[in-house]
């Protein structure tokens, strides 16, 4: 496992989009003043080892190098000892909802984004309690097992979309499902799992699954994004306005947010409802809810020891920018008779 030390330095990296945009520029003013000076033919004459390929190779070469230099700069490490450690905390699975009628925008910047920033904002109030993500939509899908790493969670979440799920509509019954046998039955954790949605298209089995669910001693909270007024889907960008999902009338199609759809499943899920539309309230109750929760003591393996991986990038960057200093840019003898650029 990797570990990134100084993640502000990759800024730096800029540079080397500077340089390559330089480098056009240099080519094209040269270009230029050659053709003012003399014809093509003259010119190859006048200088018959100019190699425009390796002027190329050149700014690659010196982009690599630069490149490896900021990647020392941010020190990668390497977890390099794997250690068994006691915890406590409870283990909470979110099942988000990533179908269309999430990309409405009656919730700024949108019920998805909105949806995400809570998940985000709880994990980052989370200690040792462990964390799993599933998504659904006609579909549910496994984003991220039960795990203590919170930063690959919030990774894994951001990229979350309804492109990742392969057929369309609201199965929360699916995520339920899921979200029973996403927990570890041999260890006897405090388990919750987060529905996060605006409850539309549901199925008829839910309230049973939800009922499984406490069986097996879950507890299930939903979480509401949406308005009851609703709003139109945006499907599709045209030149500078927005298409939107319409039904087989040619009618803009307004998706509204199902309170009392996830009320009943946090009835019967032994939870609570929560609205999702006042961030920091919902923040607020999910944190409280966690404070008083009885922690489980788990084992759980991660690496306490890590190395550093800098040296070997300032080694490559520096070979590299070597290289570039002793690389000419006159024409290869050897490669000018394999004619490999057509460089004759």
């Amino acid at each position: 496992m990797y570990q990134i030390e100084e993640p502000t330095y990759f800024i730096y990296l800029a540079v080397i989009p500077v340089i390559m945009v330089f480098f056009l520029m240099m080519l094209w003013w040269k270009k230029r003043k050659q053709k003012q000076f003399a014809d093509t033919r003259l010119l190859e004459k006048l200088s018959p080892e100019r190699s425009t390929f390796k002027s190329v190779l050149k700014v690659i070469v010196i982009s690599l190098g630069l490149a490896f230099l900021v990647i020392a700069l941010v020190n990668p490490k390497m977890g390099t000892k794997l250690e068994t450690i006691k915890r406590q905390g409870v283990d909470i699975v979110f099942a988000l909802d990533v179908s269309k009628s999430m990309l409405a925008e009656d919730i700024a910047p949108s019920r998805l984004d909105k949806a995400k920033q809570i998940i985000t904002r709880i994990i980052e109030k989370l200690g040792s309690d462990r964390i799993g993500i599933i998504i659904y939509a006609g579909n549910s899908y496994p984003l991220l097992p039960i795990t203590t790493d919170h930063a690959a969670a919030k990774m894994f979440l951001q990229n979350a979309n309804p492109d990742m799920v392969s057929s369309q509509g609201t199965a929360i019954n699916e995520a339920i499902e899921r979200g029973i046998t996403y927990f570890d039955n041999d260890e006897q954790t405090n388990r919750f799992l987060f529905i996060v949605s605006d409850g539309e298209d549901h199925e008829e089995n839910t309230i049973d699954l939800t009922q499984q669910a406490v069986e097996q001693g879950i507890k299930v909270y939903t979480v509401g994004v949406g308005t009851a007024d609703g709003g139109p889907i945006p499907i599709q960008s045209i030149g500078s306005g927005i298409a939107y999902k319409k039904d087989s009338k040619g009618e803009v199609v307004i998706t509204k947010m199902k309170e009392d759809v996830l009320r009943s499943i946090a009835n019967e899920g032994n939870g609570k409802y929560i609205d999702g539309n006042r961030t920091q309230e919902t923040i607020d109750i999910v944190e409280d809810l966690l404070i008083k929760a009885e922690k489980s003591e788990f084992e759980t393996k991660q690496f306490a020891d890590y190395k550093d991986q800098f040296q070997w990038f300032i080694g490559l960057g520096l070979l590299l920018l070597i290289i570039d200093v002793l690389l000419l840019e006159k024409k290869t003898k050897w490669i000018q008779k394999l004619n490999l650029f057509n460089e004759k």
